[in-house]
């Protein structure tokens, strides 16, 4: 009892702070270094396991399927014994039985898909994280540095110009104020054939096609549709016309053509395949004829002699800042009109030249298209742009025909910003991700008999055919963020150009030939032989119009 009291008073009333206050100091210390010490080992134990579930995850996630190639260079001496690449590439998916692959080029892995689910996933779900473009030769080349919107890098300059391209050339109020330009380019069609089957009745219907899409863009983006001084008294093409469409095919068919340099860098300037010299002539003679046009045009502006819109030329001129400067420079004005020249001509003529052909050897689908246009415009005057949403089987058409006959075998890369899990595979960032355009339109568990061409498959619950495909079932304009800007550009050119063909024609083959064959030419997607055929009128002769 006393000996517990005498500690009871030692410790109330101990008569020396310090002491006390070190003895907290000291249980304070203790309990911060107990503490730290338990984070630490928490930390410690939370990044192991962190690192352990990564591990075994990444052990889980494999590559899509596809041969492994060699230390550095992949499969990079396969695809060059291999031309085209793409029925290499499709080889490769056919003998795994797989519906998306890997083959290794250089140190780039390229992703090649077949399936529209997995199409989906990669540019629906994942749409953001696919959102770039590969780096390439010629890229660079058409693109100036990176300049533009289509073909250039997502980044800063990417987002600048597709805001300019969206909102400012593209946009409903746009398309609808540009309706004259269009029409006079479908009345110009419709006299330049008249001419041709007037005078020989023998038509090519590649070189017409391609024409009609080069006019249309020309004028739309320049204001003239031709670039030579004297025009053809037919309505025909001038010569500079035609080396500059040409040149900007040529331009399309090198931009994305799997070149070595491409996945090798230290081999550029060498041109081993010879694509490097291809894609700078080609871009040296549209930047012949399109540059003159630009500067002048900048020059007037400045001086104050233009100061209304008339083109899309004059909007990429006039767009100001928030300061009142102007936003875009002549360095990127001049490479993004040349990629927007260069975005119109292909599809839209390759979709009709094998529309017409197919059509040939089914003469009751060709009937049928006729007929519909017979009902909803009549022949007392010549289809229009209103008349669009109503010739829905013309559209079916167009759709049957851009699922069996895309322009290309794959659609443009798109890359991975980082690494990304698709249908259960790794797909490392870097990768570039390749939607094959020909398999997704012939995937039979997509398609019913799907190398049968059959319009009547595109009839839906809808009232109105359109000729977008958001499921991804085929690619007709493609979708997502690096998806076809102009849809609805792209829906009037083609539509209009194959009406007043059916409307104003009746087409036949040559003497002597009975059916087209429908095989692809043997490197890439158009029909081996152009389409000819003869014409002969339909409508009465005042319906027609006159070059002018």
């Amino acid at each position: 009892m006393y000996t517990h009291k005498r500690i009871n008073n030692f410790t109330s009333n101990s008569s020396d702070p310090t002491s006390t206050t070190r003895t907290q100091t000291s249980l304070f210390s203790n309990m911060y270094l107990l503490t730290m010490l338990q984070a630490f080992v928490t930390i410690t134990l939370v990044m192991l396991l962190k690192k352990l579930i990564t591990k075994q995850n990444n052990k889980k996630l494999s590559l899509p399927p596809g041969p492994t190639g060699w230390p550095i260079i992949g499969m990079i001496l396969a695809m060059l014994k291999s031309r085209p690449v793409f029925l290499w590439l499709h080889s490769i998916m056919k003998q795994l039985n797989t519906e998306i692959a890997c083959v290794k080029l250089g140190n780039t892995h390229v992703i090649t898909v077949t399936c529209p689910k997995i199409a989906r996933e990669i540019y629906k779900q994942q749409d953001a994280l696919f959102a770039s473009r590969p780096m390439t030769y010629a890229q660079n080349v058409l693109s100036n540095g990176y300049k533009t919107c289509v073909i250039t890098p997502f980044g800063e300059q990417f987002k600048k110009m597709k805001k300019v391209v969206m909102t400012e050339l593209l946009c409903p109020s746009r398309h609808r104020s540009l309706h004259q330009k269009r029409a006079e380019e479908n009345d110009h069609l419709t006299a330049w054939v008249y001419n041709m089957v007037k005078n020989s009745g023998s038509v090519d219907f590649r070189f017409v096609t391609r024409h009609y899409c080069g006019n249309a863009i020309k004028k739309l983006m320049f204001g003239t549709r031709t670039f030579s001084e004297n025009t053809a008294p037919d309505g025909g093409p001038t010569a500079e016309d035609i080396e500059h469409m040409k040149a900007m095919f040529e331009g399309l068919e090198f931009t994305f053509a799997f070149c070595i340099s491409d996945y090798l860098p230290m081999l550029t300037g060498l041109d081993l395949n010879g694509h490097e010299k291809i894609i700078r002539d080609s871009s040296a003679i549209m930047d012949k004829y399109h540059d003159p046009i630009i500067d002048a045009r900048i020059k007037m502006w400045r001086d104050g002699k233009r100061t209304q819109i008339e083109d899309f030329l004059d909007i990429f001129i006039s767009i100001k800042d928030e300061e009142g400067n102007p936003l875009l420079t002549a360095d990127e004005i001049k490479p993004t009109i040349k990629e927007l020249v260069m975005a119109v001509p292909d599809n839209p003529s390759n979709a009709v030249e094998w529309a017409m052909a197919e059509m040939v050897n089914k003469p009751e689908i060709l009937l049928k298209a006729v007929e519909e246009i017979d009902k909803v415009v009549g022949k007392e005057r010549l289809v229009q742009e209103s008349d669009i949403p109503k010739l829905n089987y013309l559209k079916a058409i167009l759709r049957e025909t851009f699922r069996l006959h895309p322009i290309a075998a794959f659609n443009i890369p798109h890359v991975a910003l980082s690494d990304a899990t698709v249908a259960g595979y790794h797909i490392p960032k870097g990768s570039q991700v390749l939607l094959s355009r020909y398999e997704l339109g012939r995937n039979p568990k997509v398609w019913a008999d799907p190398l049968s061409f059959k319009p009547e498959r595109h009839f839906n619950e809808c009232s109105e055919v359109t000729l977008t495909e958001n499921d991804l079932r085929f690619i007709s304009f493609s979708t997502g963020k690096r998806g076809c800007a102009a849809p609805a550009l792209g829906t009037a050119l083609i539509t209009m150009m194959f009406a007043r063909l059916l409307q104003g024609f009746t087409w036949k083959l040559p003497e002597n030939e009975t059916r087209v064959e429908l095989v692809e030419s043997s490197h890439d997607m158009f029909l081996s032989k152009p389409l000819v055929m003869v014409g002969e009128l339909r409508l009465p002769e005042h319906l027609y119009p006159t070059v002018k």
